[in-house]
């Protein structure tokens, strides 16, 4: 309880159970952050590796909310989360906008300890009021971040979780209650847990919360929001996906298709499985299968590839409860109500 207090008292214009969108590159700009906050959620910003152009959806973000800045504690403080993927970036470049702009919360991912370390520093520097996310997917990587970094949250990322993750991390399941009896023993229970992996709907986060969550991330969920911005044919393709363990998988070959890697070796992503896949799966070659996917793409003579053959479709493996189109508030809504009803008939089951 005292948890979810400090979650509250950081995001005043949220509501319980804390529903957070996902920072999705790409997909998840302003639109989706405006929409997602206005519905008593945490909405976010993804990473963007152009400055320019991620100043400009934190400044449409800000000119969307004033109102509702207006009647916040802090009315300078824009109540939206803005995502970093620490390692390679340009850490006084964000730190120029996490300045102007003073985000509640700076989401941070995909860097050592010491480079976290270093960027939760700059942000506390830079704009005092701005609380530090960290994401993770091992106990031993909450346990280090904790320790050295002492993030104000730690974002819990299972294994489940479309996108890039810690490739061999274990499900939120298993994951929530092993790193909050460590944070216990090490005296840093004050640190809230948010879970991300797998989570779709409302029975999803009373799991999460009955776990020790004191809210939860939904990536997958917000791909069928009218506000994310991604093609149509990749909300089909997330519509028809069922039996998401078996059309999912996590792998490497879904960065390596594109050129070399550049992601540490920690890391790996869960996408939509397609024919890349498939063949990197059964021994070919990398070589011949950027060759087979660049020759598909630009031959004239035949029917098009479908997305799903043509792109990494990022995926978790709950994409086949993810059936509609819906707006982003309404989902916000709908996974609150649920949460609320799942609990109340645990309780009365008891």
């Amino acid at each position: 309880m005292a948890r979810l207090n400090v979650l509250k008292n950081h995001l005043p214009w949220t509501r319980t159970p804390l529903i957070v969108s996902a920072p999705m590159s790409g997909a998840a700009t302003s639109k989706l952050a405006v929409a997602v906050t206005r519905a008593g959620g945490l909405g976010q910003i993804g990473f963007m590796d152009d400055m320019a152009a991620l100043s400009n959806e934190l400044n449409t973000a800000k000119h969307e909310l004033q109102d509702l800045m207006n009647t916040l504690p802090n009315p300078q403080q824009l109540p939206i989360g803005m995502g970093v993927i620490v390692f390679g970036s340009p850490i006084e470049a964000f730190m120029q906008l996490f300045a102007a702009y003073q985000p509640a919360v700076a989401w941070l991912s995909f860097g050592s300890t010491s480079e976290l370390r270093a960027w939760t520093e700059g942000i506390r520097r830079s704009s005092p009021e701005t609380k530090v996310w960290i994401q993770l997917g091992s106990l031993q990587a909450a346990l280090d971040v904790a320790l050295v970094c002492r993030p104000d949250v730690l974002v819990v990322q299972g294994g489940d979780a479309a996108a890039h993750g810690h490739q061999n991390g274990a499900s939120v399941l298993s994951l929530i209650p092993e790193i909050a009896d460590t944070l216990q023993e090490n005296e840093l229970h004050d640190i809230p847990l948010v879970a991300a992996g797998g989570i779709v709907d409302g029975r999803g986060c009373a799991a999460a919360l009955a776990l020790g969550a004191s809210g939860v991330v939904m990536g997958t969920r917000f791909l069928a929001a009218t506000e994310t911005q991604i093609p149509q044919s990749y909300r089909d393709a997330i519509f028809k996906a069922s039996d998401g363990g078996e059309v999912t998988a996590r792998s490497r070959v879904f960065d390596e298709i594109w050129g070399p890697n550049f992601w540490p070796t920690t890391y790996d992503g869960r996408c939509l499985k397609n024919k890349a896949y498939e063949q990197y799966r059964d021994g070919v070659g990398i070589d011949k299968i950027r060759n087979g996917l660049f020759s598909a793409i630009h031959r004239q003579d035949t029917e098009p590839l479908d997305a799903q053959e043509l792109g990494s479709l990022w995926a978790g493996t709950g994409v086949g409860l993810v059936k509609s189109m819906e707006n982003a508030a309404d989902i916000v809504r709908e996974v609150q109500g649920q949460t609320r009803k799942y609990l109340d008939r645990a309780m009365l089951s008891l």
